[in-house]
């Protein structure tokens, strides 16, 4: 599984339409809309480099209203946040 963010700057104007639009596509797990020079941050997950590709390019960067982009692949997770996510499905936190 290959985890990436990317980074969006977004018309104005579009911010929460772009931002429903991608938490509706399969393979974006989580939108976030933040502070600083890029306005919204979609965590990606995919089995492969191509079906990142696919989704990124060939899906992603096709929506209306994104006018840069820039995509970081990670490459270990540390966050012990998300380590406990994986054994604890189906409770609260």
């Amino acid at each position: 599984m290959i985890t990436a963010f990317c980074l969006l700057k977004v018309s104005r104007d579009k911010v929460d339409d772009v931002a429903q639009k991608l938490g509706d596509m399969k393979g974006i797990t989580e939108v976030y809309s933040v502070a600083g020079p890029w306005d919204l941050i979609a965590v990606v997950r995919a089995k492969d480099n191509e079906s990142l590709a696919d989704l990124v390019t060939g899906q992603m960067l096709k929506v209306e209203g994104i006018r840069d982009s820039m995509t970081h692949i990670a490459f270990r997770v540390y966050s012990k946040y998300d380590l406990d996510r994986l054994f604890s499905v189906g409770s609260d936190f």
